[in-house]
């Protein structure tokens, strides 16, 4: 498997070059958010409005109303539950191109409960008009940036630092809307997100090795949640169907998928 440093932060120089209306915001978390080399290379079109998250989502809004789109970086918990109230407000209800990139998900951090966002996913997408994006691999770290510029309205992305693997192929970029199949098979179905695909990767192997069979997806788009392909996995499924996440199961993955099921009648054990 091959490991990578500091994906984001080398692709956004290149990515961003022909884009003058994408601007970064930075809320004193600028080289913890890998935005420091944008920094060095745009400093005219980077903005560092200091411990004031609050008032950086509100700015970010009223930048998209000029016509800009900007780039939030900062670490995931600040943005959803410090700022909440300026992103539905200023960014949500107003349909606006705020693109907003949380890093530390989960319980990716020693940080504490202060810096734990795990119910990012249940708050964000209750609110109107939000895509919700999650990155497992350095493969989509450098695709999701297409995704999120690409997709009209706010974006939230869960998004990866540091030393992280590679995956899927380059070849193979993240999609909107759309799972990756990793297995197939017929006993068990596992849809998997983040940092716990790499891991379920593993279990499946060694499951593999026992005889059992598993369908196994891997979850980037979180809402909308659309994907016909996961439904008709779900539904022939003999045993039923497992959900891993880096979030509370309260309101996540699990939730989302447990809402589409019901929805459609598909009466399968969901754990």
């Amino acid at each position: 498997m091959e490991i990578l440093s500091r994906v984001h932060a080398r692709n956004l120089v290149e990515w961003a070059k022909s884009k003058p209306e994408v601007l970064v915001l930075s809320a004193d978390l600028t080289s913890s958010s890998e935005a420091d080399l944008f920094r060095d290379a745009y400093p005219n079109r980077f903005i560092s409005l200091g411990i004031a998250e609050q008032n950086m989502l509100s700015f970010a809004g009223g930048l998209a109303r000029e016509g800009f789109i900007p780039f939030i970086h900062t670490f995931a918990v600040f943005i959803y539950r410090r700022a909440y109230d300026q992103v539905a407000m200023s960014v949500a209800y107003p349909n606006l191109p705020v693109k907003m990139f949380g890093f530390l998900p989960g319980i990716t951090t020693p940080g504490g409960a202060t810096h734990q966002a795990i119910e990012d996913i249940s708050v964000l997408r209750s609110l109107p008009n939000m895509t919700i994006l999650e990155c497992g691999d350095a493969t989509e770290v450098e695709s999701v940036l297409d995704v999120a510029y690409s997709t009209p309205g706010p974006v939230y992305v869960r998004m990866i630092r540091g030393e992280i693997p590679r995956l899927f192929e380059q070849s193979q970029p993240m999609r909107l809307g759309q799972a990756r199949t990793l297995t197939t098979g017929s006993d068990l179905v596992v849809l998997s997100s983040g940092i716990c695909t790499e891991e379920a990767m593993r279990a499946i192997q060694a499951l593999q090795k026992r005889g059992v069979s598993i369908h196994h997806l891997h979850i980037s788009t979180l809402k909308p949640f659309t994907d016909s392909a996961v439904l008709e996995a779900v539904a022939q499924a003999r045993y039923g169907v497992i959900t891993m996440e880096n979030h509370s199961i309260i309101g996540g993955l699990g939730t989302i998928l447990a809402e589409q099921m019901a929805e459609n009648g598909i009466t399968r054990k969901l754990v």
